[in-house]
């Protein structure tokens, strides 16, 4: 103890002395952390005295900012898990003055440590280290890879991190500035959220939002960040949170909340940050939403569960800006939605919240619409809580109208998902329409949205409740705003059943609405005849008659004393007009329905078809009126009096001709009893006989008719008398009008009573003097000016002529039956008249053999009609086959029935009636003349007729013995160009069909079947006014191109062993518009085709492929004929999934048809089959479909290939999406398509087909994952070779014209285009799943790609997967790569720099895992290739390969050293080409030595037996430039280990170096000898030492002599360099050998000396003579002496002198 005391002392000493800070510092460093120890000393006076120490040092440290501290030790001393409490204690204090001491570096270096110093130590600590680490989070520097090791290690910390993130948390909460005030009395705080001041309540200070107490309190901590602080702080979180050093699901929400921060730079940082993950992140993980609901709510005690929390701990809801942002995210996740009763509780929060705002209502508004889409409908007391809610805003808020549009649509949507909530809730209804008519536009469309959503809720009222919502309905359908009047229309007509009497007049007030949006609807629901079931099981269509008509007259009798009556003019009705038509028009409705007519549409001719019925319902009505119980105070009780006095009601105050043709109908079926009624309003009647509409004109004419004919014979007359009189009052055209029709329908009437009832009584002769006057009256306006008067006396006479004889002459002059035919036939072809009168004329003259047994010109007539075709006439041509008909059977026609009271088939003609039936005469005609005109417009008309004539006639025994003979014309007809004509003989040939027996019809189809399929057709003979092409038909093909249709549908029927079913095809096939008309409706194909249907229903599993297939024929008739086949037949929608398989079979069988459209067909019908399905319905055919669909993409027909094309990229779709799913469907479905893509696809020559294949296997690759791996064998290879086979080939063509450096940049850029491209991506993808079960498949099927592969794509992509198989299966790989590595060897020198390097690459990979054998036998190759292959490529290849071992697997190249090194020394030395400069793989070589030994010394020595043998073989090699390698490359193991060499390493240099001596030399020899020189010259002591294998000095000089005597004189001059160092060194006598060497060449020099001063002398001479002239004082032979020697001298080669001499000499020639 004393020991420690004392040097306690001497630390407090120390420390009173330091008079610097430094030394202060150093002092502190060194004793802080052992003292602190001592505060684990069990002595009280050690503790005493540490603690006095530490008091000492607090004061200095205080006042010394810039002292540091020991950190780093005291982190340590504080993670010591032995350390007492105490000590940790004191520590910590230190840490925190310490810390924020450091520098920014040191403190981002020690961050992580604070970190895990945190592991299992009190809170408070932990907290205040968290405090200090925060800071430095904004400095710390995070790797840019993933990959790299990050600073902070958590993943074996979950405690820490959960902690560090609630503190993170707490800082992003902490408002900037903000200060903890203790709590007043008052409790109210500004920053409270739902709990204000419910922490003040317990005399906590208010935190802010979001945080507790104690959170507040620990951010703030002992010195409380600045702003800027804390924002650096805050900043220094995302920056961490971005680093992603903690999983991304923990802090969502710390990102969310910092991207709500109040200073800029935090809330862009976090929110690019979340942009950035936004996609990657799970919205709908527990844990995130979880994490948001706390935060956004804190801590609410919820009643349920009690408070448990500390008030301290107590967390406060966030403010509103974090609700903001927090918002939007719970928006995009489902299960934020689901979480009840979290989702509830942000609802009213953001509704009702003390803080919320605009922005906040919108956006929880927007929740409130995603928890209606999403939460189960299950959840009742969630719907019943947010229908409140908003129910609630609805009532109180009143500022924003969009918010509250928001609102009322969630209660829409609310509605549709929970409709229990509303149904009992009518009181909701009424007040959103109450809503409705007070609100602004905007907002009244939100509620009427809202509104027609709620309808479907209402649909199963009952009782009291539908009573109320009646009462609801009725007070708004006549409120003044139309979208009101609308919804509450909605109402009526879903909420109440069809036959609910009060709904449907509501409607009816509805369908007077002067808006078209709200009587158009109510129409059409008034109207819509239901065709199935209605919803309410058990409702009739419509309510009866009596019921409608006793309602709407009590609603009247109301009306009219309200203010809602209407007046006109002098008439006061209940309702508008429109309303009044409307109610008119159903009360007919009902009365029809009630008789048992199904009414099909609202014209009046089709209305008349149903009244024999409706006239037997009334009879019944009225017989019921006799019983005293129906009569009531009202007077006119019976239902039929009520409605005609509506109908009377109308007429007179605003007409309209359905109100009165309804009343002349109801009067006309039941004259006896109602016509009574209208005696005393005969003048009424006569009044509308004289309106301004034609229409109107002739309807009140028949009524008049009717009632007049009723009275007795007196008032007859006179009547007729008085419209004699009236037609010659020709002042007013309308009355005379009205006149002439009323006598024709007056006589009409009368003569068919007496034929009827008197039918043996003749006519009484005034009256028929009377009758002939009229006729003769009615005759005189056939040839009025007035078109109106002549089309009402063509009529009139019709009318006569129908019911009985015309009592004019025959013939002669005047208006005679002759004239009056004429008359009429000359109407039909003329240009003048109207269609009407056409109509009307043709009619006339039809009736006239009808009223008429005996008429004269009955064939006259006939032959009139049949020679009267004009073109384009066709709905005239059906009024003339109806003529036809009733002029051929004459007076046996239905046409002389009364049509009120008797149907066409009820009747019967009476028995005294004359027969002028011609309809033989008429049919052969028809048949040998009409039908086979060459005129096109006349075999319409005739194809027209004769469908007329079987139809009405259908039973005459005629047509009955003639059925082949209008079958076969039938037939002729189906081959015209023209639709219609086709459409009218397809029909007609299935009546004839019909109506033969069974043996008939077996002949009939056998004909048909025939005709079709042969093609065999009627000739139409060609004079020379035929008309050869019609208008529209000019451009068709000639072929019978319009039998097409007919063909296959025949063929259909054969197919299925029933050819008679080509008569149920022809009347479902075609429908033309035609029939849709009044004439063409008459005569009932609809039915027919209903029928056929059935009958068809048997031959549904045969029918249904080849139709399904024929919806998508090419030929558009094709196509729509087998669509309304289709239509027709199949009503269950499931039929498809029903016949699915035997669908499919036909579809794939018929995509090789021979013919194109079935081919094109096929196609399309498979495209619209598989969309949608699911795998295991076509995964047996999938590789089937996918063949025959990529040969049908090479079809030589355009279409057709289009078609393929669409159908390929279905099923790509739908196979990826198989691909995608879990299970053995996936697995199987991969396996079926590989091998159809990897063997058809993407090897076809077709670049369409393989493009799609590629595209298909990329997919799949993505989505199959680990289900690849056994295919990985096949789809590897193929890939690899599609690399290049979709590769341009125009690039390899450019790479073989470029130059060597465009060569080599262009295939850099192709492989990497190569390695980024789809398939690479997809062999990756599947790399990822490789194991050895795999491997070995697959290497030899690489090894092969690699020795045969074409392209440089593929070669480059082979060297990169096995590269990446070396990373992900070395161990596996290890068997193959021996097999993988002569493969690369072999291709390696391959003329493309870039597949050297991408080969080299991968064997610097592979050598990792090949055994050493491998190894050594690669690199004996590459010492091979580079001594012995002269050609550059091979040395480069070597070069690439041993850098990249080097470099890639230098542990390896460590390994063989002995091998590779010795190369490098060697091909270090290579000489660089002048013109490549091949300076780059030296560097690349000694980059390889030097990274491999200890210094080049130490190296050539450690290798010295190796470099040795490797020179020797390179001086031995045959190639000159090798041999000088070796030269230097011994000059260089000479040089460098001169002053070293001892015996065995001395023998061996030496004599390698004298072997290489002998022989020629060549250009490097000479390096050779300055080795030689310099060996021996340094080791002369060494050589003198006898040794083995070591040459001698005698030796050595014999050998350099030698070479002293070669030619080349540079060379002999560096031998006898050489040899003089040598004999320097040695001492060595060699006198004699070295004169005889060296005096020759001394001699040689000195005579060229000689000979080349003698020069010079002799031309300074001559100069000299040439300056003064003195030539010619030579004598003459001394001139030619120096005459030779300057021609001598002109050979010289040095210019100068040459040029001098030749100078010299010509002067001297020119001497005299």
């Amino acid at each position: 103890t004393s020991h420690v005391s004392y040097q306690l002392e001497r630390v407090f000493l120390r420390l009173g002395h330091a008079e610097t800070d430094e030394q202060l510092q150093d002092i502190i460093s060194k004793f802080l952390p052992p003292v602190l120890l001592k505060l684990s000393s069990a002595q009280e006076g050690v503790r005493k005295k540490v603690m006095e120490l530490l008091v000492h040092l607090n004061k200095r440290i205080k006042s010394r900012p810039k002292i540091q501290l020991p950190v780093e030790t005291l982190l340590v001393q504080y993670q010591d898990p032995a350390a007492a409490s105490f000590v940790t204690n004191f520590t910590i204090i230190y840490i925190k003055i310490g810390y924020p001491r450091l520098e920014v570096s040191k403190q981002c270096e020690l961050a992580p440590t604070l970190l895990t110093a945190m592991e299992g130590k009190p809170q408070p600590q932990q907290d205040s280290l968290m405090h200090l680490l925060i800071p430095t989070l904004y400095h710390m520097k995070y790797p840019s890879e993933p990959s790299k090791a990050s600073p902070f290690v958590l993943t074996e910390r979950p405690r820490t991190v959960q902690l560090l993130l609630e503190f993170m948390l707490d800082v992003l909460l902490m408002p900037y500035g903000f200060v903890l005030n203790e709590p007043r009395p008052a409790p109210s705080s500004p920053q409270g959220g739902s709990g204000t001041g419910a922490a003040a309540a317990q005399g906590l200070p208010q935190p802010p939002p979001g945080m507790s107490v104690y959170a507040v309190k620990r951010v703030i901590g002992e010195a409380q960040w600045s702003p800027e602080q804390l924002e650096q702080c805050k900043l220094g979180i995302v920056k961490f949170i971005e680093a992603e050093q903690v999983p991304e699901v923990e802090t969502v929400i710390h990102l969310v909340v910092a991207s709500s921060d109040t200073r800029h730079s935090v809330a862009t940082a976090a929110d690019l940050e979340l942009k950035s993950k936004q996609s990657i992140i799970d919205w709908n993980n527990p844990l995130i939403i979880n994490k948001m609901y706390k935060v956004y709510l804190g801590d609410i005690p919820l009643k349920t569960k009690g408070a448990t929390v500390k008030q301290e701990l107590k967390h406060e809801p966030v403010s509103t800006r974090v609700k903001m942002k927090i918002l939007p995210h719970l928006l995009r996740s489902r299960l934020a939605a689901e979480c009840f009763p979290a989702n509830i509780q942000v609802v009213y929060d953001g509704l009702f919240g003390a803080n919320t705002n605009n922005k906040l209502l919108s956006l929880t508004l927007q929740f409130v619409h995603h928890i209606c889409m999403v939460c189960p409908d299950s959840n009742k007391p969630l719907g019943l809580m947010l229908l409140n809610g908003l129910t609630k805003l609805i009532n109180e808020y009143k500022e924003d109208p969009k918010l509250l549009c928001m609102a009322y649509s969630a209660v829409g949507k609310l509605s549709s998902r929970m409709p229990q909530l509303f149904t009992k809730d009518i009181a909701l209804v009424q007040q959103f329409f109450e809503s409705m008519c007070k609100e602004d536009a905007d907002v009244r469309l939100a509620i009427q949205e809202a509104l027609s959503m709620m309808v479907g809720a209402y649909v199963h009222l009952q009782g009291a409740l539908l009573n109320l919502m009646e009462a609801l309905v009725a007070a708004y359908i006549t409120k003044p705003e139309v979208q009101v009047r609308q919804i509450a229309m909605k109402f009526a007509i879903t909420v109440f059943a069809p036959d609910h009497v009060a709904s449907r007049y509501l409607l009816l007030l509805a369908a007077g609405d002067p808006r078209e949006e709200v009587s158009g609807e109510a129409r059409r629901a008034l109207r819509s005849l239901p065709s199935t079931k209605t919803e309410k099981e058990g409702s009739r269509p419509m309510p009866s008659f009596p019921e409608m008509v006793s309602y709407i007259q009590e609603k009247a009798a109301q009306r009219l004393k309200t203010p809602a009556k209407y007046i006109v003019g002098t008439y006061t009705l209940p309702f508008n007009p429109a309303t009044f038509g409307e109610i008119v028009l159903y009360l007919r409705m009902c009365l029809a329905y009630s008789a048992g007519a199904t009414s099909t549409s609202q014209s009046l001719m089709d209305m008349q078809d149903d009244a024999p019925l409706i006239g037997r319902y009334v009879q019944s009505l009225l017989s019921n009126e006799a019983s005293p119980s129906s009569a009531t105070k009202g007077g006119e009780a019976n239902p039929v009096h009520i409605y005609m006095a509506l109908l009377q009601q109308l007429l007179s105050a605003v007409g309209g001709i359905p109100v009165m043709y309804c009343l002349l109908e109801v009067v006309s079926v039941c004259p006896e009893k109602l016509t009574p009624n209208f005696v005393d309003k005969i003048d009424w009647i006569k009044g509308l006989m004289n309106t301004n509409k034609e229409d109107m004109r002739e309807l009140a004419a028949q009524l008049y008719a009717v009632v007049v004919s009723t009275m007795s014979g007196n008032e007859l007359r006179t009547a007729v008398q008085n419209l004699i009189k009236t037609t010659k009052d020709t002042h007013s055209p309308e009355t005379q009008h009205g006149a002439i029709l009323a006598l024709g329908y007056m006589v009409g009437r009368y003569m068919n009573k007496r034929r009827s009832l008197m039918p043996t009584e003749p006519t009484p002769k005034e009256n028929e003097e009377l009758i002939a006057i009229a006729t003769k009256a009615i005759g005189s306006f056939l040839d009025s000016e007035s078109p109106l008067l002549t089309v009402a006396a063509v009529t009139a006479l019709g009318e006569i002529g129908r019911n009985s004889v015309l009592l004019i002459p025959a013939d002669g002059n005047g208006f005679t039956k002759l004239s009056l035919v004429d008359n009429l036939l000359a109407r039909i072809p003329s240009g003048k008249e109207t269609g009407k009168m056409k109509e009307r004329a043709i009619q006339t003259l039809g009736f006239l053999p009808v009223g008429d047994g005996e008429f004269p010109h009955q064939k006259k007539i006939l032959q009139g009609l049949m020679d009267s075709v004009e073109a384009k006439q066709v709905e005239l041509q059906f009024t003339v086959g109806e003529a036809l008909t009733n002029a051929a059977i004459g007076s046996c026609s239905g046409a002389a029935r009364d049509v009120w009271t008797c149907t066409d088939d009820q009747y019967c003609p009476p028995d005294n009636v004359k027969n002028n039936d011609i309809v033989p005469w008429v049919l052969n005609s028809v048949l040998s003349k009409y039908i086979s005109s060459p005129n096109p417009h006349v075999r319409q008309a005739a194809c027209i007729w004769l469908l007329s004539l079987v139809k009405k006639l259908s039973h005459h025994k005629e047509i009955q013995s003639h059925l082949k003979e209008i079958q076969t014309a039938f037939i002729s007809i189906l081959s015209d160009p023209d639709e219609l004509s086709q459409d009218v003989a397809s029909k007609g040939l299935g009546m004839v069909y019909e109506l033969g027996g069974e043996q008939d019809q077996q002949e009939l189809v056998s004909t048909l079947v025939e005709t079709l399929m042969t093609g065999k057709r009627a000739k139409h003979t060609v004079s020379e006014d035929t008309e050869v092409f019609r208008g529209e038909s000019l451009g068709k093909a000639p072929d019978g191109q319009g039998l097409s249709t007919y063909k296959e549908l025949c063929a259909l029927a054969s197919d299925l062993n029933q050819p008679d079913l080509v008569y149920k095809f022809m009347n479902l096939a075609n429908h033309h518009a035609m029939w849709n008309s009044r004439k063409g409706a008459a005569f009932g194909f609809n039915i027919i085709a209903a029928k056929a249907g059935e009958q068809l229903a048997p031959f549904l599993p045969q029918l249904v492929p080849r139709l399904y297939r024929y919806q998508f024929d090419p030929n558009l008739a094709i196509r729509q004929a087998m669509t309304s086949i289709w239509d027709a037949l199949v009503t269950d929608k499931t039929i498809v999934e029903k016949y699915f398989k035997e669908i499919l079979q036909d579809v794939i069988s018929s995509l090789t048809s021979n013919m194109w459209r079935v081919r094109e067909s096929s196609c399309l019908a498979l495209n619209d089959l598989i969309r949608g399905r699911q795998a295991d319905e076509i995964i047996d055919r999938l590789s089937e479909i996918w063949e025959t669909l990529f040969r049908v993409l090479d079809d030589i027909k355009e279409s057709v290939r289009k078609a393929a094309d669409l159908t390929l990229k279905t099923l790509s779709k739908v196979c990826v999406r198989m691909c995608e799913s879990t299970g053995v469907t996936a697995q199987r479905t991969v396996a079926v398509l590989l091998p159809t893509l990897l063997d058809k696809g993407i090897v076809s020559n077709v670049t369409e087909v393989r493009t799609l294949s590629i595209q298909t296997l990329v997919k799949i690759s993505k989505t199959a994952g680990s289900r690849l791996k056994p295919h990985a064998p096949r789809l590897i290879p193929a890939l690899l070779e599609a690399l290049s086979v979709l590769e341009p080939q125009v690039l390899n063509y450019l790479s073989l014209r470029a130059t060597e450096q465009e060569k080599s940049a262009m295939d850099a850029a192709r492989l990497s285009a190569a390695k980024s491209s789809p398939m690479m991506e997809t062999i990756n993808m599947c790399l990822q799943h490789l194991d050895v079960s795999v491997l070995g498949e697959l290497v030899p099927k690489l090894c092969d790609l690699l020795k045969s592969g074409i392209g440089l794509g593929t070669k480059g992509g082979c060297a990169s997967v096995i590269v990446s198989l070396t990373v992900q299966c070395p161990q596996d790989l290890t068997p193959y790569s021996g097999k993988l590595m002569s493969a690369l060897l072999n291709g390696i020198n391959d003329r493309s720099s870039v597949i050297q390097k991408s080969f080299a690459f991968a064997i610097g990979h592979l050598v990792r895992t090949a055994k050493d054998g491998s190894v050594e036998k690669l690199l004996q190759k590459l010492n091979t290739w580079y001594l012995e292959k002269e050609e550059a490529l091979y040395r480069s290849s070597c070069c690439l390969v041993v850098h990249a071992i080097s470099h890639y697997s230098p542990d390896v190249l460590k390994a063989h050293a002995g091998v590779a090194l010795p190369l490098a020394f060697l091909a270090m030395h290579q000489e660089p080409e002048e013109e490549k400069g091949e300076s780059a793989e030296a560097n690349l070589w000694s980059e390889v030595w030097q990274e491999h030994v200890p210094g080049s010394f130490g190296g050539i020595r450690l290798y010295m037996t190796e470099l040795i043998a490797i020179t020797q073989r390179a001086l031995q090699s045959q190639s000159w430039k090798m041999k000088a390698q070796g030269a230097a490359a011994m000059a260089t193991i000479a040089k460098q280990q001169t002053g070293s060499l001892v015996a065995p390493h001395l023998g061996m240099v030496l004599s390698a170096l004298l072997q290489g001596l002998a022989g020629r030399t060549w250009a490097g020899k000479e390096e050779l000898l300055k080795a030689v020189g310099s060996v021996v010259s340094k080791c002369s002591v060494e050589l003198q030492k006898p040794a083995a294998g070591q040459p001698t000095f005698s030796e050595v000089l014999d050998l350099v002599l030698k070479e002293c005597k070669k030619e080349s004189l540079v060379y002999r001059m560096a031998a006898l360099r050489s040899a003089a160092d040598i004999l320097e060194s040695t001492q060595e006598d060699r006198f004699q050998e070295i004169t005889d060497i060296v005096l020759p060449l001394i001699k040689k020099v000195l005579q060229t000396l000689h000979a080349h001063i003698l020069t010079e002398i002799k031309l300074k001479w001559f100069a000299g003579m040439k300056e003064s002239d003195q030539w010619e004082c030579l004598f003459e032979r001394s001139r030619q002496q120096l005459q030779r020697s300057l021609a001598t001298m002109e050979t010289d080669n040095r210019p100068d002198l040459k040029d001098k001499a030749q100078t010299m000499r010509r002067k001297i020639q020119a001497l005299p």
